[in-house]
Parts: structure tokens; C-alpha cells; sequence
């Protein structure tokens, strides 16, 4: 028997979803939905899940992460349920479900959580330059060495258990029980996705969605080939010319584009950003201060310059350790790794379903 929760819907407020109350069945957002078909009702069965309080349905389910929100259904709502806000919320309540640590949950509901730690870390970083007597070379060093092991420490202690509790709710939990070649045959869909979000192109085709796509594929390599560049090839120490404009131009990309996605918050262009919470603030504002002020360091290196300016480094270690410790983690950057692995797992229950067939 399904467990139901009359408090979810208060609960799920506390995400970011208001109005998804006011539904009234009618299926208008059902009708627009790309993703519809004649078997999934999308994304009316998440909005009747919310109502209902069946935690245990949305928590197994991977519809969530399979919407890019377009905005079609909540711009349709006769009623301004905002269905598309609804699965955004869904989203970040599904984020702090799988989250072991709880932390996730602590920092989407809390904006002074989030604030408190950020200064925690800056406290942290300004000790840190203080007691190595601001050595230019040591701080650096040690920034680097930080770098590598703040990123396979947050995979390997936080992100890697939270993506295996997602798969025991939505594959083992369903006792969904696919065979290795099926695992095996759906990882392309994996990296596919992870790398360029391609399912979003399945929205309606209009120019807007294609921007807004082509600016997020634009985004997401800028941001992986600098961290590939920064961390693997040191770009703050390396001499080489093609590593040097290499990272000049990815953290100029990542500097530019965020500068739009902030401005499209700001004036609420679309829908889509016309509800921004706390945690989509933080994730595209320090995405923006990772790109300005790694551009800053290596021009003042390049500059000879760092020594007299070294508090421009300080800032760029502050908000790489915000980053690397907060947002990644726990904020919204999680859902670029929980929809890349919706859509695996997503192809790995259709090609289960395919092998059973008689």
C-alpha cells in the first residue's frame, strides 16, 4: 500500500513550489509536453503525486530529471499552477532525498545555512593566506593540491553515495532487475547527455530553446575544459602559450555566458526564470566569479603583477573552495550529475523493458 505524507505538500513549498495546489486535473499541461505519450501522462502524474502527498512514487521516479523546463505547461496552466516550477522543485527536493549527509536539504531551506557557510570558508581561506604569510608560491601550491583533493574527495565521500542511493530508489528498490549487457549498452546515453544535454533540443523548436541550449552546451564545456586545464594542466603555473589562451578563453566563455543567464534571471525573460530560488542565484553568481576571477589571476601572473595584487588570488581561492565544498556538492551543480544519470537509467529501463518482451 503506498505510503502517503498529508504534510508533502507543505514540505515541497519549502523548495520552491507555491501553486501546484490549484490544479484541477484538466491535462492542459499534459497536452503541450513534448515529453508526453500515450503511456506517460507528463508531468500531470507528478503534479497528482505532489497533491497526494506518494513520496515514495516521486522518489522512484525519474520524471523530474527528464524535464528541462520550457515553460510550455506553466505558460498554459489556465489556472497558473506552475507546473513547470513544480518539477523544479521536485527536483531539488529529489536532490536533498539522496544526499546522505542531509546538507543538501539543510542549504536549499535555509538561505542562512547557505550564507554561513559561505563565510565559514572565506574565514577559512583568509587564515590560511594569513598563516603562510601570503607566500605567494606556497598558497598557490597548496590552492592546486586543494583543487585535486577537494574534487575526488566531494565525488568519491559524497556525490558517488548519493548516485548509488538514486539507483537503489528508482532501479533496485522497483525491483527492476536488468542484466549487466543492459547496463552496459546504456552508457553511452550517459556521457551523450552529461555532455550535451541533448534531450532539451526535444522541446519545442523555437529559437529561444535553441540559444538557450547551444549557451548551456557552450557552458557546460567551458566549464569542464577549465577545470580539466586548471587542475590537470596547473594554469596558474604552467608556461606553455596553448595552455595559457586555452584557459584564457574558457574562463572568458564561462564569464560571458553566465553574465546572460544572469541577466535573463534578472529581468525574468521566460518562465523559466521568473522564480529563481536562492540556490540558482548561488550556482550562476559564483559560476561567473570562477570565470572572472580565474581570467584575473592569470592575467596578473602573466602580468607580473600577482605579488603586489595577491589579493585577487585570495578571492579566487575563496570561491573556488565555496564552490568545490557547497555548491557542488550540495547545490544546484548536483542536478547536471543526477540528470545525466536519470537519462542512464532511464535507458536502462527501457531496454529492460525491451529484452522481456516476448
Amino acid at each position: 500500500m503506498p505510503h502517503i505524507n498529508p504534510d508533502f505538500a507543505d514540505e515541497i513549498k519549502k523548495y520552491g513550489a507555491d501553486d501546484f495546489n490549484l490544479c484541477f486535473n484538466c491535462g492542459n499541461c499534459t497536452a503541450v509536453c513534448s515529453l508526453s505519450t500515450n503511456d506517460e501522462s507528463f508531468p500531470r502524474e507528478m503534479i497528482r503525486y505532489s497533491t497526494l502527498g506518494l513520496e515514495d512514487e516521486i522518489k522512484s521516479s525519474l520524471k523530474p530529471w527528464l524535464c528541462y523546463y520550457c515553460g510550455e505547461c506553466s505558460t498554459d496552466c489556465p489556472r497558473q499552477a506552475n507546473p513547470g516550477e513544480l518539477m523544479m522543485s521536485l527536483r531539488r527536493w529529489l536532490t536533498a532525498q539522496y544526499d546522505w549527509t542531509g546538507l543538501s536539504g539543510l542549504l536549499y531551506k535555509h538561505i542562512g545555512a547557505y550564507i554561513g557557510g559561505m563565510l565559514v570558508l572565506l574565514a577559512g581561506v583568509i587564515g590560511f593566506t594569513n598563516f603562510s604569510g601570503f607566500d605567494r608560491e606556497q598558497v598557490i601550491h597548496y590552492g592546486h593540491l586543494f583543487e585535486m583533493l577537494a574534487i575526488a574527495g566531494v565525488f568519491a565521500a559524497i556525490l558517488l553515495p548519493n548516485i548509488i542511493h538514486m539507483w537503489y530508489l528508482t532501479i533496485v528498490k522497483p525491483k527492476v532487475k536488468p542484466s549487466l549487457k543492459v547496463y552496459a549498452q546504456s552508457t553511452g546515453d550517459l556521457f551523450v547527455h552529461m555532455f550535451t544535454q541533448k534531450r532539451f533540443l526535444g522541446c519545442e523548436d523555437t529559437r529561444e530553446n535553441r540559444t538557450r541550449w547551444i549557451l548551456h552546451f557552450i557552458l557546460v564545456l567551458s566549464y569542464l575544459s577549465l577545470l580539466f586545464t586548471t587542475v590537470f594542466l596547473n594554469w596558474f603555473s604552467t608556461t606553455s602559450k596553448f595552455v595559457i589562451w586555452l584557459g584564457y578563453f574558457e574562463s572568458a566563455a564561462i564569464f560571458i555566458i553566465t553574465t546572460v543567464f544572469m541577466s535573463m534571471r534578472f529581468r525574468k525573460v521566460d518562465t523559466m526564470h521568473k522564480h529563481s530560488q536562492p540556490s540558482d542565484w548561488f550556482f550562476v553568481i559564483w559560476l561567473f566569479l570562477m570565470g572572472i576571477t580565474s581570467f584575473a589571476v592569470r592575467l596578473l601572473i602573466d602580468l607580473n603583477n600577482l605579488d603586489s595584487q595577491f589579493w585577487m588570488y585570495t578571492l579566487h581561492l575563496t570561491v573556488l573552495a565555496q564552490w568545490a565544498l557547497i555548491i557542488v556538492p550540495f547545490g544546484k551543480w548536483t542536478h547536471f550529475l543526477y540528470r545525466s544519470f536519470a537519462m542512464y537509467f532511464q535507458k536502462i529501463l527501457e531496454l529492460n523493458r525491451t529484452v522481456k518482451r516476448p
